[in-house]
């Protein structure tokens, strides 16, 4: 890959939810991030201004919408609008994390679909296709009618822990719903999967109940697509412990860790902890137990893909 794209229709341009990745992800691609400026009116409505022409290109937008959720979200949806008006020929999102996607369906009586109300927003916009990293629900790629890439974060942290532990391993699932993700880990480490069968009485708060599988002795890997309290993922290390498993590392694709989350961890049986770069981590999350790795070549490489229409699907492996 030589430093400089060659295609000047090619732009990429970030918001303020995740600089660094956009600064490593165009330096990947071998582009300039494209000049735009946002700032607030008096009281707060965000004014978004493109300082340069993009009439005709394919734009890519790099935007999490992590917290503050609104605002990063709100400010996705006046660049598409300022990016149509502007009569850019395709206006790609670029979405590392995917915010509003744990209300996927209606758990219970009169409750909202938010992951589908975004993807409505995002669309209604303008936006023509969307780039994402393990959303929370892959039925949520459904929501969207238009082109969406769905990438996996399961490849990096494999590969981190091929090179970084020795020994009998097993992949754990926190919960039901991520056996697909821990499978996937599990034939990448060529090992076994066990699972955490626990019972959550409200929103973020677990209850770890028994755990399905071998793990006596063995080092176990537990796997989620988020962390948020932590309170799930350090229950689950402390109980694999109290049931035999010699150490326990983590990892998930998207380190929300909000609240009591770093203390946590902290104080649990958690080895270390491996992240990815899809949300910005604040200086004070950045403890020794956390380990960040980048997605940046692997979005990079997709908007390379995307633009000149070659497959995307050899990334997931």
């Amino acid at each position: 890959m030589s430093n400089q794209y060659l295609d000047p229709n090619l732009k990429v341009f970030t918001l303020n939810s995740n600089k660094g990745l956009a600064s490593e992800i165009a330096k990947f691609i071998g582009v300039e991030l494209g000049k735009c400026s946002v700032t607030r009116f008096s009281d707060g409505e965000i004014q978004i201004n493109i300082e340069e022409s993009i009439r005709g290109c394919d734009v890519y937008v790099i935007q999490s919408t992590s917290n503050p959720v609104n605002e990063h979200l709100m400010e996705l949806l006046i660049m598409i609008d300022a990016l149509k008006r502007a009569s850019a020929k395709t206006i790609n999102i670029v979405m590392p994390y995917y915010g509003y996607a744990r209300q996927d369906r209606k758990a219970r009586a009169r409750e909202p679909i938010t992951a589908k109300l975004a993807a409505n927003l995002l669309e209604t916009a303008g936006a023509t296709r969307v780039i994402t990293l393990d959303l929370h629900a892959p039925q949520i790629q459904g929501f969207f009618d238009i082109p969406i890439d769905h990438l996996m974060g399961v490849p990096i942290l494999s590969e981190y822990f091929k090179n970084k532990v020795e020994g009998d391993i097993v992949v754990v699932s926190p919960d039901h719903g991520g056996v697909t993700r821990a499978r996937k880990m599990a034939d990448q480490l060529k090992a076994p999967i066990a699972i955490i069968d626990k019972r959550r009485p409200r929103p973020n708060v677990a209850e770890v109940m028994n755990i399905v599988g071998n793990i006596e002795g063995k080092i176990a890997i537990l796997i989620d697509d988020i962390i948020d309290t932590a309170g799930t993922i350090t229950l689950a290390a402390n109980a694999l412990v109290e049931n035999g498993a010699a150490e326990v590392y983590a990892c998930c694709t998207h380190p929300v860790l909000s609240g009591p989350a770093i203390d946590r961890i902290e104080n649990s049986q958690i080895k270390e902890l491996v992240v990815t770069n899809s949300i910005v981590l604040d200086e004070e999350k950045k403890t020794g137990k956390i380990v960040e790795l980048s997605v940046a070549s692997l979005i990079g490489e997709a908007i390379i893909r995307v633009h000149e229409e070659q497959s995307v699907s050899v990334l997931f492996d």
